[in-house]
């Protein structure tokens, strides 16, 4: 369950509020003068969050190194050409 809560309230009930982030599972946003500050998440979500980022990082220095050859334009324009492909096989599939 994602709950929102002020800072002071936060402040009063954090016992509370780490308990059920621990054990339900919650998010609990954490806002100051109706500005999101802070989300507590349990700490297994927190670290897979950071083994996909670690992925993605890793990921996207081996697709920049495959394509550091390739200049920026050509890999614009093929991006592009995807893009319009998906774009058509939607419109194809909403129209059938």
């Amino acid at each position: 369950m994602k709950r929102r809560v002020t800072a002071m309230e936060a402040r009063k009930r954090l016992g509370e509020l780490l308990e059920s982030v621990y054990h339900r599972g919650d998010e609990v946003v954490i806002e100051r003068a109706g500005k999101p500050m802070a989300v507590v998440i349990p700490a297994a979500r927190y670290e897979a969050m950071e083994r996909n980022r670690d992925e993605l990082r890793k990921l996207i220095a081996e697709i920049r190194a495959a394509n550091a050859a390739d200049p920026p334009e050509e890999i614009y324009a093929d991006v592009a050409a995807a893009v319009r492909e998906v774009r058509d096989e939607r419109s194809r599939k909403r129209t059938a």
